[in-house]
C-alpha cells in the first residue's frame, strides 16, 4: 500500500513538522504526551492542594512545599533548584516567598549560603492531608492499573534517562547559539 493510499484509509494523521520518520514520530509523540501529562499533573496539584488548604497555588508551587517537606529536613534554595531541575531561582524564591506568606514554610538561617527552608506545623498538616486525598483518589486509581509498580518503575528510568539527554543537548544548542 503507498504511503497516500494508507493516509486515505487512516483518518488519523500522524505527521508533524518535527518528525520525517517513525522513529521521529514516536518520539514527537511522546514530547507531545509529556506536555500534556505535565499540564494535567499541574491542573491535580493546584486541585488537590485546594481541597486541603486555603492557598491557590500553580502546580510548581505546590511541588517546591513538598520538596520542602521531603525527608523533614531544611533545603536551601539551592538544592530546591538542583531538586526540581530549574534554574528559574527568582520563580523559586516568589514560590517560597508565597509558601512562607501563607504560613506552610517558614526561612532558618541568615546571610548568603545559610538560609534553608522547613515546613511548618501548618505546613505538615496541608502536606499530610494533601497525601491522604492522593492516596485516596490518584494512588486508589493507579492501583487499579495492571502491573502498575513494574510499570512506573520503568517509565521513571525511561523519564529519567531522557531528562539527562534534555539536559546534554540543550547545554549543546546554548553552546553553538547564534
Amino acid at each position: 500500500m503507498s504511503e497516500s493510499e494508507n493516509n486515505r484509509s487512516n483518518p488519523v494523521n500522524f505527521e508533524w513538522h518535527l518528525a520525517g520518520d517513525p522513529v521521529e514520530v514516536a518520539f514527537t509523540e511522546l514530547e507531545f504526551a509529556l506536555m500534556r501529562t505535565f499540564e494535567g499533573f499541574g491542573r491535580w496539584q493546584s486541585e488537590c492542594l485546594a481541597s486541603v488548604s486555603e492557598l491557590a497555588a500553580s502546580g510548581p508551587e505546590n511541588a517546591l512545599l513538598h520538596i520542602i517537606r521531603m525527608n523533614d529536613r531544611p533545603k536551601s534554595i539551592k538544592e530546591l533548584a538542583r531538586l526540581t531541575n530549574r534554574d528559574d531561582v527568582p520563580n523559586i524564591q516568589y514560590a517560597i516567598r508565597k509558601l512562607v506568606g501563607a504560613g506552610l514554610v517558614c526561612k532558618m538561617g541568615s546571610g548568603r549560603g545559610g538560609v534553608t527552608y522547613e515546613a511548618t506545623a501548618e505546613g505538615r498538616k496541608v502536606t499530610d492531608d494533601y497525601s491522604a486525598l492522593r492516596r485516596a483518589l490518584l494512588i486508589k486509581e493507579i492501583k487499579n492499573l495492571p502491573e502498575f509498580a513494574e510499570r512506573f518503575q520503568e517509565a521513571v528510568r525511561t523519564l529519567n534517562m531522557l531528562s539527562g539527554i534534555y539536559e546534554e543537548v540543550s547545554r549543546v544548542a546554548a553552546t553553538h547559539r547564534r
